[in-house]
């Protein structure tokens, strides 16, 4: 085993805090110097925005309105898709009011068959199983031709 001792790390000094203080007196002037000649540098730029501020804000109020006006039109809840929501509320709308009506002739037509009525059993045993009174004669349409489809050189082939 081998209960050497290593490298001791370092003990590090803090500075002390009138050390800071010196070099940030000692480095002032440079400092100020360096910000009197970047002011220098940016006077004129400075003093053109200055003398353009009132068209700079008109310029950015009205990209500001195109902007608002842009979103509010073609945003995601603009009125573009307002409308297409509207007109699809619409149709859905009418859909459901068609089944309605279907839903309650059928309700109609149950209820009609649930009931002893004569001429309603007569009506759909003449409509649907093509029964006929005696003396009677009972034409049925052919059922509807289908087109065929048209050939194609792929069907040719």
């Amino acid at each position: 085993m081998d209960f050497r001792i290593g490298r001791l790390s370092r003990i590090r000094v803090l500075p002390r805090p009138e050390d800071g203080l010196r070099t940030l007196v000692e480095r002032a002037p440079q400092a100020e110097a360096w910000a009197d000649r970047r002011m220098a540098e940016l006077r004129p730029l400075l003093a053109l925005l200055y003398s353009l501020r009132r068209r700079l804000a008109t310029a950015a109020v009205a990209v500001f309105t195109v902007w608002l006006f842009a979103h509010v039109m073609f945003g995601a809840n603009g009125m573009v898709v307002y409308r297409q929501k509207k007109a699809e509320y619409q149709s859905l709308q009418k859909q459901i009011d068609d089944l309605q009506r279907e839903n309650d002739r059928y309700t109609r037509q149950v209820k009609s068959l649930q009931a002893p009525d004569p001429s309603t059993i007569e009506k759909e045993a003449r409509e649907q199983l093509h029964y006929a009174r005696p003396g009677e004669v009972v034409y049925v349409a052919p059922p509807p031709v289908r087109p065929s489809t048209p050939e194609t050189n792929a069907a040719r082939k």
